[in-house]
C-alpha cells in the first residue's frame, strides 16, 4: 500500500494486504442521506464509524468491535502522529465472501488488479473494499489506516505508509506487543542483524516490497513510536513537514541529528522490549 494521490495514478500493494490507489470513477455513495442502498442494490446494511461510512452485503449486527476500532483509529492517529483528522468521509464496502467481492470489483473496478483488500482514492474520495475472511479485521484496519493517512496528508513515503498500516492493523490493545512481526525481528536482533532504514527509503514502488520489507518497515515504525522519545518527536515533525507541504527529506538523515547512533538504539530497543 503506497502513497495515494488525488488526480493521478498510483498503486500500492503487499502480498497479504495489498492496496491500490487508482484514477477511476467514484462509486455511488449518498453521504447526505446516511447509509442506504448503493448501486445495483448490492448492499443491505450500513454503519457510520468516525470518518468511515460503511455499506455491506451482509448484516453488520456482530461487527460492533471492528467499528469501535475504526472510530478509535482516527483518534489514535491524531494523538500518536500529530496528523489532522480526515477532512472528508471515507467509503467502506464490505462483502460476505470472496465471490461477491470479485463480482463487484469485476463490474465496477475492472482495471484494478485483484487483491484481497483494496484502498482506492480519486479526487478526494477515499474508498476501502474488503471481503470476510479469517484476516478480515486486520485487512480492514490496515486499509483504513492508509485511507485516514491519505485523507490527512498530501503524500506518505512508501516505507512509512506501510509501516504505519502494519502497526495499526493490530487490535488497539495489542498493537505494541502482539504484532506477528515482533518475534522475527527479535530473532534477527539477537543475531545482530539490522534492517537498514536507507534500504527501505530506496523502495519507490510497491512491487519492490516483500515480506521482509513489510516487517522492517513495521520495525522502524515501532522503534519511533515506542523507542527514544526524540525518535517519536522526529516522526511527528517529519509528518508535520509533509502536512505543511514542506519536503521532509529522509528519515535516515534526520534521526541521527536527534539521537546518537540510531542503529544501536534500534537493536537495544528490541532486545529489551517486553510488556
Amino acid at each position: 500500500m503506497a502513497p495515494a494521490a488525488e488526480g493521478r495514478l498510483m498503486a500500492s500493494a503487499r502480498s497479504r494486504f495489498p492496496r491500490v490507489a487508482l484514477l477511476l470513477p467514484v462509486l455511488a455513495l449518498t453521504l447526505a442521506g446516511g447509509v442506504g442502498s448503493a448501486r445495483a442494490g448490492t448492499f443491505v446494511d450500513g454503519r457510520v464509524a468516525g470518518a468511515f461510512v460503511c455499506r455491506a452485503d451482509f448484516s453488520l449486527a456482530r461487527m460492533d468491535g471492528l467499528f469501535q476500532d475504526l472510530a478509535q483509529l482516527q483518534t489514535d492517529l491524531v494523538r500518536t502522529l500529530g496528523v489532522r483528522p480526515a477532512r472528508e468521509p471515507i467509503a467502506l464496502y464490505l462483502f460476505r465472501d470472496e465471490s461477491g467481492y470479485r463480482k463487484y470489483l469485476a463490474r465496477f473496478l475492472p482495471e484494478v488488479p485483484y487483491r484481497r483488500a483494496l484502498y482506492v482514492k480519486r479526487d478526494g474520495a477515499g474508498m476501502v473494499f474488503a471481503y470476510y475472511s479469517r484476516q478480515f479485521d486486520v485487512d480492514v484496519r490496515h486499509e483504513c489506516t492508509h485511507a485516514l493517512l491519505h485523507a490527512a496528508l498530501p503524500m506518505v513515503p512508501l516505507w512509512l505508509d506501510e509501516g504505519l498500516a502494519e502497526y495499526f492493523e493490530v487490535a488497539p490493545p495489542e498493537r505494541a506487543y502482539a504484532s506477528p512481526h515482533l518475534a522475527s525481528i527479535r530473532w534477527y536482533v539477537r543475531l545482530g542483524i539490522l534492517p537498514r532504514l536507507e534500504a527501505l527509503e530506496g523502495k519507490g514502488d510497491i512491487s519492490e516490497l516483500g515480506g521482509a520489507e513489510y516487517r522492517n518497515a513495521w520495525a522502524w515504525t515501532h522503534f519511533m513510536l515506542h523507542g527514544p522519545p526524540e525518535a517519536h518527536d522526529e516522526l511527528v515533525r517529519f509528518l508535520g513537514d509533509i502536512q505543511a507541504s514542506t519536503p521532509p527529506g529522509l528519515m535516515s538523515r534526520r534521526l541521527p541529528q536527534r539521537i546518537a547512533n540510531p542503529p544501536r538504539r534500534f537493536l537495544a530497543h528490541f532486545k529489551s522490549w517486553k510488556r
